[in-house]
């Protein structure tokens, strides 16, 4: 009897043993396949807040008032440079006229029956090359004039001799001979009508005629 009663203790320990263990078993495969099945974390990116709709429209006025703004002040800036290049023409078209006024308004005078350039009209002579320098497309004319003594035919070679010494004189100073043409009047054109030697020296000159190409 006793001897029963040990070995149904030692069924019930056994099967409460494996019992315990199967528990434990079922446990910890329980929580492996929850660590395993675990839904991974879900991260939820927040987005930027974006700027307001009429704050976007203000930003994109502004920038393109900037825009406007620049391209006025470059026209604006255009216009001065053009308004600064007219009046600089201008000023050099006026200096230029001035210039061939000049050019045609200063004879060049001569001794009683004499053609050589006088030492007073040497710079006179070099002015008028600078002009024609300067104004390549201008051609002159040199008009040879005396005074009334003398034949008609002795004052047209003199006047021609003294319009070719002021031409030679040009080309000394490096102006091109198809620019310079001679013509003499002798004593046709006088400028003073006078019978003395003040109207006799205003009479024996070189005129001086500006000719376009």
């Amino acid at each position: 009897m006793k001897r029963n009663l040990i070995i149904a203790t030692l069924v019930v320990f056994a099967c409460s043993s494996v019992f315990l263990l199967s528990s434990c078993a079922k446990k910890q495969v329980v929580s492996e396949e929850k660590e395993i099945t675990a839904p991974p974390k879900v991260v939820v990116k927040v987005e930027e807040e974006k700027p307001p709709a009429v704050e976007v429209a203000k930003e994109v006025k502004e920038e393109e008032e900037k825009v406007i703004k620049k391209a006025e002040e470059a026209r604006v800036e255009k216009l001065k440079e053009v308004e600064i290049a007219k009046k600089k023409v201008a000023e050099e078209k006026v200096w230029e006229d001035r210039r061939g006024i000049r050019f045609e308004a200063e004879p060049v005078y001569f001794d009683f029956d004499k053609s050589f350039i006088r030492s007073e009209y040497r710079p006179v002579l070099r002015e008028k090359a600078g002009f024609l320098k300067d104004n390549p497309n201008v051609r002159a004319r040199i008009e040879g004039n005396c005074d009334e003594r003398g034949t008609n035919e002795y004052n047209l070679a003199l006047g021609e001799r003294r319009s070719e010494s002021a031409k030679n004189f040009l080309l000394s100073l490096g102006i091109s001979p198809d620019r310079i043409e001679t013509i003499s009047y002798g004593e046709e054109r006088p400028l003073a009508v006078g019978h003395n030697e003040d109207s006799w020296a205003q009479n024996r000159r070189d005129d001086f005629v500006i000719m376009k190409k």
